[in-house]
């Protein structure tokens, strides 16, 4: 088989796919819709297609939805360098930026929820709103990988992952099979499907995103007793203002939903934690109409702003207010 190049991850759909370039680099993106900016990060191991679902919910409702390939994943480019908070916040504001737009409503998965919650620290003036998604606030992270025996137990894959090289090429080994059987190990019985599996397989093998990705994992545990990740530790405890929800899949066996309660306490804002029973790691894909109803509820419940660029920043006229619905019991706020 031939190693797959960039472009198996510009998949057709309703969505446009094109190139931003922000903060040194170009960011291939997803988008559909017209309306205020949701911007939509994925994770590990995944690129721009695990939010498929909720781009075209987002649209048909009156929203901008964006989703972009991280650095080092996908058709985005994959610099040598950069795979720190600092730099990797930096690129979802630039894009937010480069997009037209001065803010957005970012919601992430993983990576994409851990770079959502040092945005609202590092460039808060863009961030409207954050959905995380199966990610606790990086100081919850940074101290459960440090105190938690059961989630160290449980992230082996960061230790893993600390190795030179040889994690590389277990990830790319067979075709991506490693990556195929982290899918089905971290989800709830019943996913994934065979063309996901197909597709997280091969945009694994794209040349250097095996090795981009592992460098996410490694900045997070070899800057634990270094200054940089001291000092980010130190800036993580600024609440944030934006408002928060936080999706978490009971059944996660890879971030447990105890590392990622809590979370709260950092948050400024209003702050709704909401726990899917039949999802684990994946819950934007395992459960989609129902993430999709959580953050379509969530942008409701957000003001609108007028002094941001008009109609453009507005909920579509012919979009019909939903009645308001009842405090779930797993939500905290």
């Amino acid at each position: 088989m031939s190693v797959p190049d960039a472009s198996v991850v510009h998949i057709a759909g309703p969505w446009t796919h094109r190139a931003v370039a922000a903060n040194g680099a170009r960011f291939h993106v997803a988008e559909l819709g017209e309306g205020p900016l949701v911007l939509l990060l994925h994770g590990f191991p995944e690129f721009w297609w695990a939010w498929r679902h909720q781009i075209v919910a987002l649209a048909a409702a009156g929203y901008r939805a964006v989703a972009m390939d991280l650095r080092g994943y996908g058709a985005s480019d994959k610099p040598p360098r950069g795979y720190d908070p600092f730099t990797l916040s930096g690129d979802i504001a630039a894009v937010i930026k480069s997009l037209g737009e001065r803010d957005a409503v970012v919601a992430g998965h993983d990576w994409g929820a851990y770079l959502g919650w040092s945005l609202g620290v590092s460039h808060p003036g863009v961030l409207r709103g954050l959905v995380a998604v199966s990610m606790p606030h990086p100081r919850r992270l940074r101290r459960t990988l440090i105190m938690e025996r059961r989630q160290i137990e449980a992230a082996s894959l960061i230790l893993a992952l600390q190795l030179p090289w040889l994690p590389e090429r277990r990830l790319v080994d067979d075709d991506g099979e490693y990556v195929g059987r982290l899918l089905h190990a971290w989800s709830a019985p019943g996913w994934p499907d065979e063309e996901t599996v197909a597709r997280y397989r091969e945009a694994v093998q794209i040349p250097g995103v095996a090795h981009c990705a592992a460098e996410y994992f490694r900045w997070t545990m070899r800057s634990l007793p270094r200054p940089d990740g001291v000092r980010f530790a130190h800036r993580m405890r600024r609440p944030i203002a934006a408002p928060v929800l936080h999706l978490h899949g009971r059944l996660d066996p890879w971030m447990l939903p105890a590392s990622a309660q809590g979370s709260g306490q950092y948050v400024e804002g209003t702050y709704h934690w909401r726990l899917f029973d039949d999802a684990g790691h994946f819950p934007h894909e395992e459960v989609p109409d129902a993430v999709t109803t959580e953050l379509l509820g969530f942008l409701d419940s957000l003001p609108n702003d007028p002094l941001a660029n008009g109609s453009a920043r507005r909920r579509s006229a012919s979009r019909p207010r939903p009645a308001p619905k009842a405090p779930s019991p797993d939500r905290l706020g």
